[in-house]
């Protein structure tokens, strides 16, 4: 059996069961908005962790940052260190406030305390954006992975795997809703972390447990020698490049605590004690999972070689894919191996994508949907509205991850989460701990974080101006930074600071009490 074949079969596999799952979670729904878009709040810490962690452990991941590594060695690695950092943000600042706070979205949180249709309508907007951007990663990801089973002959291949990708992500949110989302996200970590694992033990067996020699090979294999093993081989060509790589550890480390989908995931539980001790199981499988990325990189950079994986795909995509065909060895072994790898990556992708999905509807509907409404939508109503964007969510995704298919998946998602740091963080953090925030801050904020993010990624080398753009005929190229983050954060923060000193109406002091007692206590949380 050929490795495309054996793939296929094992994805269609997993395709089949998850399919199975949103069936069967579909017969026993009540249609409320709470089950549709937090699952009846009955899932445990210790599922919730795995829930969080499969959410995060995107094709980013598992694809992009091992494929970074491969190629710019230590300055790939950063990726990694930023990912996990970023979950002391959320262990800390976000989760237990967060669950306490809220009901369904990040806007529940701010309008607890402000003026609810102006905050429901900037949070969904940002909200929205930052979701189509990571599933902009994920299609990307999706078609790398095609083009390599298909020996990267077949773009229309490419194009219906990312239309399938789509499709599938549409039916598992508008049937199953969040539970049937997250029993997938469930499957989907154990599946990763047990393919990480096979993986990363390979190749520590090749080098007989010596970690020393595998670096000194991955460094002489590299062709930079000893560099590959030190910071600047991406980012230290110039001022550009060391603002670029501040710009980017900003955007990894705050990001995070802004994303939608993962602040959905902390009202999937039933008391914000849960919320915290979920956080902490995702740190442990998350962490162990970055560890390993690691060693694949460096594993993938020694026995693969940078050459042979920007021979298979440009961006570093498919370093993972081709290192477990190579730890297989010859014959079926190696088919079998490359065959799990390739459908582990696929089920990642599917996975992510319809977490995303389900915050980015629950955006549109309860937030702007309800706040456009002269009067509060019925909740069966707005579950129907949900069902529906996922679908135009879909279709843009779609549209979005066939044009941006030469992009490195990590460096898409940095993207994404530079908006996040942008306009989610700041609103959230002075809604959550300044007592004189007011409504006007709360839109500025928002407004004045997403809106530089945006225009700024839009006038980068990303768009055009560069060979690697996602429009190289074009130049608009007036800003220098790939990522926009050491400039929008702060400007986030100053809109929210400068919107809140300027406006004519004081903070309602009674509702920020109030909101403090609950976010602390959990007294009145839902």
């Amino acid at each position: 059996m050929s490795d495309q074949t054996l793939a296929l079969v094992l994805f269609s596999l997993f395709v089949a069961a998850t399919l199975a799952i949103t069936t069967w979670v579909s017969r026993n729904r009540h249609g409320s908005a709470e089950e549709f878009y937090a699952g009846g709040r009955l899932f445990s810490p210790l599922e919730n962790g795995f829930a969080i962690a499969g959410d995060y452990m995107s094709a980013a991941s598992f694809l992009g940052i091992s494929g970074l590594i491969a190629l710019y060695g230590y300055d790939g690695l950063l990726y990694s260190v930023g990912f996990l950092v970023a979950w002391l943000v959320v262990l800390f600042l976000v989760a237990e406030l967060v669950r306490n706070c809220g009901r369904f979205t990040l806007a529940d949180v701010v309008a607890a305390r402000m003026r609810e249709r102006p905050v429901r309508i900037a949070a969904g907007t940002s909200s929205v954006a930052v979701s189509v951007l990571y599933l902009v990663a994920q299609m990307v990801g999706a078609g790398s992975l095609v083009a390599l089973l298909l020996g990267g002959t077949s773009g229309a291949a490419r194009a219906w795997t990312v239309i399938g990708v789509g499709a599938l992500m549409v039916v598992y949110v508008s049937f199953g809703g969040m539970r049937a989302t997250t029993w997938i996200q469930i499957v989907k970590a154990v599946l990763l972390m047990g393919g990480a694992i096979v993986l990363t033990v390979l190749v520590l067996v090749r080098f007989h447990g010596d970690v020393n020699a595998l670096l000194l090979t991955a460094a002489d294999r590299s062709g930079h020698g000893r560099a590959f093993l030190g910071p600047g081989l991406k980012y230290g060509s110039g001022w550009t490049a060391r603002l670029d790589f501040i710009s980017l550890g900003l955007a990894l480390v705050l990001g995070t605590g802004g994303l939608p989908h993962i602040l959905c995931r902390f009202f999937t539980v039933p008391t914000a004690r849960a919320a915290r001790r979920s956080v902490v199981w995702a740190i442990a499988l998350i962490g162990g999972f970055y560890l390993m990325t690691i060693v694949l990189g460096f594993g993938a950079a020694a026995l693969v070689g940078p050459e042979s994986v920007k021979a298979s795909n440009a961006s570093g995509n498919t370093a993972v894919p081709l290192l477990a065909k190579f730890l297989g060895g010859e014959g079926m072994g190696g088919t079998l191996l490359f065959s799990f790898v390739a459908a582990v990556a696929f089920a990642t992708i599917l996975a992510v994508v319809a977490g995303i999905t389900l915050a980015s509807s629950a955006s549109v509907a309860h937030d702007l949907y309800a706040s456009l409404r002269r009067r509060r939508a019925k909740q069966r109503s707005e579950v129907t509205v949900a069902r529906t964007a996922a679908v135009g969510i879909g279709v843009v995704a779609i549209g979005l991850g066939l044009i941006a298919q030469d992009l490195n998946v990590a460096f898409l998602v940095g993207l994404a989460f530079a908006v996040a740091a942008s306009a989610n963080l700041p609103v959230l953090l002075y809604s959550l701990f300044w007592r004189g925030f007011t409504t006007r801050g709360a839109v500025w904020s928002v407004y004045g974080g997403l809106v530089p993010a945006v225009v700024l990624v839009v006038l980068s080398p990303v768009v055009s101006g560069s060979p690697d753009s996602l429009f190289p005929w074009l130049d608009l190229q007036y800003f220098p930074l790939q990522n926009p983050g050491i400039v929008s954060i702060p400007l986030g923060f100053l809109a929210g600071w400068l919107g809140t000193v300027t406006s004519p109406d004081s903070a309602d002091d009674d509702a920020y009490a109030e909101t403090e007692v609950r976010s602390l206590t959990g007294a009145g949380a839902v």
